[in-house]
């Protein structure tokens, strides 16, 4: 009797040190994750040329320019034929944040780079490899951020609309 009754014990205390263990993607993103791709919205670099990656130490050209306010309206000053990148705010959603950076030459939205997004399980993961390369085609397709998001990816997809919608907002984009 005394063995069961210390089995039990033993059972039950495992049980509950791994659900307190146990981390969800509602928990948020590490802190490494979000110090990796977190950059600050409404950042605005000239993009050096369509065939090379933006990076977030690209200084601003001269027909670049951010107003020095640091509210959430950025003020985008630029040459029609300009070509800029600029980071979405970061939109919370309950499995975590998402932000993304949107290229625009000219008119026209060139890409679309998801920044920040879910991925503090396998589950996240696995969604975010589908619904990401999804979102971003029908941006360049819809060229604005009037998407139908992705089924199965509804908070990716809100965050995603939400913080392209702040980058085209800063960029004064309007396709």
């Amino acid at each position: 009797m005394m063995r069961r009754i210390t089995l039990w014990m033993l059972s039950t205390a495992a049980v509950v040190v791994l659900l307190f263990s146990y981390r969800t993607s509602t928990s948020g993103p590490t802190a490494a994750a979000a110090a990796a791709g977190a950059q600050p919205p409404g950042v605005v670099a000239a993009a050096p040329s369509p065939s090379t990656s933006p990076s977030p130490s690209t200084s601003l050209s001269p027909s670049t320019s951010v107003s020095p306010s640091a509210s959430a309206s950025t003020t985008v000053k630029r040459a029609p034929a300009s070509s800029v990148s600029v980071n979405g705010s970061v939109a919370q959603t309950r499995w975590g944040p998402v932000q993304v950076q949107v290229h625009i030459n000219g008119s026209k939205i060139t890409d679309v780079v998801a920044l920040v997004y879910p991925s503090g399980n396998g589950h996240d993961q696995e969604i975010n490899s589908y619904a990401l390369p999804q979102l971003r085609q029908e941006v360049l397709s819809a060229q604005s951020a009037q998407i139908a998001g992705v089924s199965g990816a509804t908070v990716t997809s809100d965050g995603y609309r939400e913080s392209l919608q702040a980058a085209l907002d800063a960029a004064h984009f309007h396709g």
